[in-house]
């Protein structure tokens, strides 16, 4: 990093953590949404600038969304880098284990196709992707007529919250959990009832993941204006949350230990940065450059109060990690 490796040094002087340095990540035209996201994930070892050219350029050839020039999505990206890691390691884990298969049993005849007896189903490979970052909501849906509910798993990587103006992250779970009334058009089949019925449907936590990775919809499709807004409204995000809209209606707390932060009025322009939190310390990434920041500069990236504000520095995807799991941040 040159001056800014010297100047972040200094500024960390004897608490500079021992055999850890901190890289910043070269752009290559609108490649920040990439690099802010990178920061997060990867390791520091060295101070220095490293140029993700090859990473950038497998990037573009896996998925044509990310080839243009054009400024891109920091969440679509970080949904793509999961979804395309548990694709390798679960490729790897095949491969793997057909290395292992190579020799045939000494008795085929007692033994399935599928190399699992008495109809066991394959168990899915759970990966430190799925580990680390992966929870499990429950869709639940209660019929109006005969009580009964309907319950419906499904996982997540992260979840996208809806944000209203000077609200919080808190706040934001407690409507992404409300109870909806379903009726009119929109009524549920029962099948207990064999017929539609008017029902309420709520969203609740079953399995809370040791990552939670909350994304705030800052870009929202406005019909009048006939293209997507970006929202700057102000949503405050604790330092520490207690997540409460769990099935087992237990608080569950996590701590803040990185933002991706987006800069600009609008979707389809701007530049993002990240926030990280490491041995205690608060560190700013932009690009190729990695400064010491205050932890009450935390709060300068919440939003705006007010529509039209000079303030374009906003909170886009929080990273929360669950208390008490020997985290070294």
């Amino acid at each position: 990093m040159g001056a800014t490796g010297s100047k972040l040094e200094k500024a960390l002087g004897d608490q500079f953590p021992e055999g850890e340095r901190y890289f910043g990540l070269e752009n290559f035209g609108n490649t920040c949404y990439c690099n802010s996201v990178l920061q997060i994930t990867s390791q520091k070892k060295k101070t220095g600038v490293i140029a993700p050219k090859r990473f950038v350029q497998r990037l573009k050839k896996q998925n044509e969304l990310f080839r243009s020039y054009m400024h891109q999505d920091a969440h679509e990206f970080l949904n793509f880098l999961l979804n395309e890691l548990v694709d390798i390691l679960e490729k790897e884990a095949q491969a793997a284990k057909s290395d292992q298969e190579t020799s045939p049993p000494s008795d085929p005849g007692n033994v399935p196709k599928n190399g699992l007896a008495n109809g066991t189903k394959k168990e899915p490979l759970v990966t430190w992707v799925h580990k680390n970052f992966q929870g499990i909501l429950t869709n639940e849906t209660r019929c109006l007529r005969c009580e009964t509910v309907t319950a419906r798993d499904e996982t997540f990587f992260d979840l996208s919250l809806d944000i209203e103006q000077n609200s919080s992250i808190t706040s934001c779970l407690k409507n992404f959990s409300s109870t909806e009334t379903l009726n009119a058009e929109d009524k549920f089949f029962c099948d207990k009832c064999c017929s539609l019925q008017e029902a309420q449907k709520r969203m609740k936590i079953k399995k809370p993941p040791h990552i939670l990775v909350i994304h705030l919809k800052r870009f929202k499709y406005i019909e009048q204006l006939g293209r997507n807004k970006k929202l700057s409204y102000r949503v405050v995000f604790p330092l520490e949350l207690k997540l409460g809209n769990t099935v087992e209606d237990a608080d569950v707390e996590y701590s803040l230990f990185a933002v991706v932060v987006h800069v600009g009025s609008g979707p389809n322009h701007g530049h993002y940065v990240s926030l990280v939190k490491s041995h205690n310390h608060w560190l700013f990434f932009d690009d190729e450059n990695v400064e010491m920041i205050d932890e009450s500069a935390v709060q300068t990236f919440f939003g705006s109060a007010q529509e039209y504000s000079s303030n374009t520095d906003h909170g886009y995807i929080l990273f929360y990690e669950s208390l008490g799991s020997g985290n070294g941040n």
